[in-house]
């Protein structure tokens, strides 16, 4: 709103903040470039696989973790995981696309339903937990990616027990080349995916190959299976209470409604009714889960067959790259070691498609609640404090899939449920009532679900906890230290306004700062006569009142409008919108100065009570002890003390 002198930054500070300024406008922010408009972008199968190097790397160490988790029940645990998946995440997930089609998210939906302070610590509860998803993706993705290096025949014996420093490495890669700059590059994730689902059907026709020539090895897996359950309908059973601990094959839902603006969609689609995108992005959606379904189904049946037990214990040789194993054993070292350059570059691609994601969602919150300082904005500063994150959780884990595993369901869970939730509410208020319980019975099973996770594997929400805890310590202090900005973001006046500013700068602009009560003739008399006494001031002198009427005070950006009325024939009074009293009248000054080239005059009485109980009042409400802070947020927002509106006080 105002020009304000700073000495030159520096070429590092340059570097560090480079298209800050830039950051925020149109609800855009992240290191990726703009969303094309929608007549443009990629075809939806393209886009795919941009989701795809999160959700299909998974098949790098799922078969792994559904093993250790249901034993010789995987492959029916894994049938129940994909009816989920199929039954449950996917229509959930196509619902969320049409409610959110410029790539919010499920967060979004919830924040639209709830207002003012419960709904911002509600979306930082979520974000939490998102951040926990996002997080684990890139040191669990980091974790797998160095298994696979280090169980590689040909540099087992160079690499073993460096585990810890390779996972690291990967990790600082990662935010290397997100500090010089990265876009989504959808050409190489196509390349990716393709290459790696490429090398998995051939794995999966080997295995199945050798499965079916191979006739004990069914019918002894049956006969264990029988020894150890009994009968089919306790398999089910057991199936059903170990699935929580497979829920890693749900993730990748949130990250495909994400990147729905890129999809191409229709040429007559309009950001308000992008119909073609919709389409596309539930076309994107529903062959992403049949694809994954598929492999998840096949790959745990060879897997479980055709590797020992004892292999995928920690230290097996199948921990964490059952698939690599089979890979190794049945094609041969050259094919194994194709097999794990392809695995550890898709998984390598998964932890950048998660920092994109992160880059993505928390300037897209924190900022705009005035809970994230200027800088959180800018990509490089972020980059830097998520690898250093990377790195504590790397080391917290010890570099282990499986210890991540808990943590990684628990986030995908969370967020699951929350869309669960978002659209069943959306049915209930478009009157959907089949809809609605449809969605209530899938929100109740992603709920048991998670509450099952947390009970059995509680790291996932301990370390979530510690995320949320961190985000809501972090965003009260920054906005503490951001109370006194200048939060406005652009002043509309009306023209009834505009005529009252344009008139009193031909004399002296003197406003009143009013708290309305009744509007009668007698307040704004008496509210006259009362400043004219406090200030000395001769009859003569005329006054416009500014009120301001207060929107949403938990928000901290806002744009403001301002309307102009005369009441009782007399008295000339402008009401200002805005979620902040003090903010609303500073930033309608400097407007009023800048507008006209006067230096504008407010009145204000002193507010009665406790300072600390008034700001406390302000900080959380957007009144209290206004006088002050107006004059303190001028004094932020305009250094030059010739040009900074004056602030009179009785």
């Amino acid at each position: 709103m105002a020009t304000t002198e700073h000495p030159p930054p520096s070429r590092l500070r340059n570097w560090m903040l480079e298209g800050l300024s830039d950051m925020g406008k149109g609800g855009h922010t992240g290191p990726h470039a703009p969303p094309e408009p929608p007549h443009k972008g990629q075809r939806w199968y393209r886009v795919m696989c941009l989701t795809g190097v999160d959700y299909f790397s998974t098949l790098g160490y799922q078969p792994g973790i559904a093993a250790l988790a249901a034993g010789l029940l995987s492959p029916i645990a894994t049938i129940v995981l994909v009816l989920v998946t199929l039954a449950g995440a996917l229509p959930v997930y196509r619902r969320v696309a049409e409610e959110s089609p410029h790539g919010e998210g499920s967060i979004a939906m919830l924040e639209r339903l709830l207002s003012f302070w419960k709904g911002k610590l509600f979306v930082l509860t979520l974000l939490g937990f998102a951040a926990t998803d996002f997080l684990i993706t890139i040191t669990l993705s980091a974790a797998d990616a160095s298994t696979h290096l280090v169980e590689n025949p040909h540099l087992t014996s160079t690499l073993h027990g460096h585990q810890m420093v390779i996972t690291l490495f990967l990790v600082a890669l990662l935010g290397a080349v997100f500090l010089k700059g990265f876009l989504e590059a959808i050409g190489v994730a196509v390349a990716l995916v393709g290459i790696y689902l490429g090398l998995n059907v051939v794995v999966v026709i080997v295995g199945l190959w050798h499965v079916v020539t191979a006739g004990h090895v069914v019918t002894d897996w049956t006969g264990a299976l029988t020894a150890e359950h009994g009968n089919v309908f306790v398999m089910v059973g057991v199936a059903l209470i170990v699935f929580p601990k497979l829920a890693l094959g749900l993730s990748g839902f949130e990250t495909g409604v994400a990147v729905m603006p890129h999809v191409q969609g229709d040429p007559g689609d309009t950001e308000q009714k992008p119909t073609g995108r919709i389409r596309d992005a539930k076309k994107l959606l529903t062959t992403a889960a049949f694809i994954m379904s598929g492999f998840l189904i096949t790959t745990s049946f060879i897997t479980t067959l055709l590797i020992p037990a004892d292999d995928f214990k920690t230290g097996g040789p199948a921990n964490g790259r059952a698939l690599a194993y089979l890979a190794h054993q049945y094609l041969g070292g050259g094919f194994g070691t194709v097999y794990d350059v392809s695995t550890i570059a898709i998984l390598w691609f998964a932890g950048a498609s998660a920092m994109a994601g992160l880059l993505n969602l928390m300037p897209r919150y924190l900022p705009r609640y005035g809970m994230a300082p200027h800088w959180a904005r800018a990509v490089r500063p972020m980059v830097i404090v998520f690898t250093l994150i990377a790195f504590l959780v790397t080391w917290i884990f010890d570099a282990n899939v499986d210890k991540q595993g808990g943590a990684y369901a628990t986030g995908v869970l969370v967020l699951i449920s929350s869309a669960a939730i978002a659209v069943t509410i959306a049915a209930r208020k478009a009157g959907q009532r089949k809809w609605t319980i449809g969605f209530g019975v899938i929100a109740a099973v992603f709920l048991y679900t998670t509450v099952v996770n947390v009970i059995e594997r509680p790291d996932g929400v301990k370390i979530g906890a510690c995320f949320i805890a961190g985000i809501i310590l972090v965003s009260f202090l920054s906005r503490l230290a951001r109370a006194f900005e200048l939060r406005v973001t652009t002043v509309t006046l009306d023209p009834m306004a505009e005529r009252f500013i344009r008139d009193m700068a031909s004399r002296k602009m003197r406003f009143i700062a009013n708290e309305p009560g009744h509007r009668d003739k007698a307040e704004y008399r008496d509210k006259i006569e009362q400043i004219r006494a406090d200030n000395d001031m001769p009859e003569q002198e005329d006054f416009v009142f500014v009120e301001v009427k207060i929107t949403d005070p938990s928000e901290f950006e806002a744009s403001m409008a301002v309307r102009g009325e005369v009441l009782h024939d007399r008295y000339r009074v402008l009401t200002l919108e805005h979620s902040s009293i003090s903010n609303a009248l500073a930033a309608f000054l400097l407007h009023a100065r800048n507008m006209t080239g006067c230096t504008p005059h407010i009145y204000f009485e002193w507010t009665e009570g406790n300072p600390f109980a008034n700001f406390l009042r302000f900080f959380l409400f957007g009144q209290g002890e206004v006088a002050p802070v107006t004059r303190e947020v001028l004094r932020e927002a305009e250094p030059n003390r010739e040009r900074r509106p004056r602030v009179h006080t009785g």
